[in-house]
């Protein structure tokens, strides 16, 4: 089944939608303010949703700091996974670092966390270390992963 995914900048009214693959997708998850305030006040932040058929089936963010993009968050509806979407979310991410001279692109990822490591390796990221200790709800290290904007 093939489906057209639009990626779009993330707007106020697509929060709600936006929360409800959050809650399904993390442990700890953002609440509406912190939403609303990366995407009303923080000027380096940039965030996406990925649409299909006019619904939100998921989202990213970034941080473009000097010449650095720091991705927050990447999280697919559980229902629309494996249909590439997180994929259409990554190449947004990766055409805004473009479009505005960001030279390399970080994140930190769940060490047991397997299918988005294996979305960031498809895209060039590489493991750069660990942050022992670094999720706050079960104490679990992250990989710091890195690569370079071409």
């Amino acid at each position: 089944m093939s489906m057209d995914i639009l990626v779009r900048p993330m707007l106020e009214k697509d929060i709600d939608e936006v929360l409800d693959i959050e809650k399904t997708s993390f442990a700890t998850p953002w609440p509406k303010e912190a939403f609303t305030l990366e995407i009303t006040k923080n000027m380096l932040a940039k965030y996406v949703v990925a649409e299909i058929q006019g619904k939100v089936v998921g989202y990213g963010g970034i941080w473009l700091i000097i010449d650095e993009g720091h991705v927050t968050n990447i999280a697919v509806h559980e229902k629309y996974r494996g249909l590439g979407v997180g994929n259409k979310i990554m190449e947004g991410l990766i055409d805004i670092c473009r479009d505005r001279n960001i030279v390399a692109m970080t994140l930190e990822v769940r060490k047991t966390n397997e299918v988005a490591k294996s979305l960031y390796d498809k895209y060039g990221f590489k493991e750069y270390g660990i942050r022992p200790g670094y999720y706050s709800d079960n104490n679990e290290d992250a990989i710091i992963m890195w690569k370079r904007v071409e």
